[in-house]
């Protein structure tokens, strides 16, 4: 019997204070990708997703050598919900713990594969606000365009829509 092993998720701001933190299982790690699966405990009202109800799956794919993580979500009844794309520095796995900081930028894709860029004002408001440097700026510009081409191909994560 495989034993479970939980692994603590969190989402900084770019000065390292905590944005969100949640639990989820670990499904794989073969590097440089982690793979997650979490179960949503509560109803959340979420700015860019709406109500995602409680018992929503989230499937979360990370690595640690891309500016980026992708959220696969299904709703509680198993269907596919949508993808959700976090735009943010490579993160640290280490003690059961994954860190990231979030730049910001999210890419959401729904159940049609169309594409939403989103806050890209928030974005460039922070980048001057922490004065981020310039290869900070312009990683995060590729890691948009590199999940825009993934999408487009429909290739790994995004090939169940």
């Amino acid at each position: 019997m495989m034993t479970r092993r939980v692994v603590t998720v969190n989402s900084r701001n770019f000065d390292g204070s905590i944005r969100r933190r949640w639990k989820a299982d670990l499904v794989r790690f073969d590097k440089p990708l982690v793979e997650l699966v979490g179960v949503f405990d509560v109803d959340v009202d979420h700015t860019d997703l709406g109500l995602i109800k409680r018992g929503t799956v989230s499937y979360e794919y990370y690595w640690l050598d891309r500016w980026y993580n992708v959220f696969r979500f299904h709703e509680p009844t198993g269907e596919f919900r949508n993808y959700y794309c976090n735009v943010n520095m490579p993160p640290e796995f280490a003690n059961d713990v994954l860190d990231y900081v979030d730049l910001d930028i999210d890419i959401l894709v729904d159940e049609r594969g169309s594409i939403s860029i989103l806050d890209m004002e928030e974005f460039e408001a922070n980048s001057r606000r922490f004065s981020f440097p310039l290869t900070v700026i312009s990683s995060a510009k590729r890691a948009v365009d590199e999940l825009i081409t993934l999408i487009e191909q429909r290739e790994f994560p995004f090939d169940q829509i």
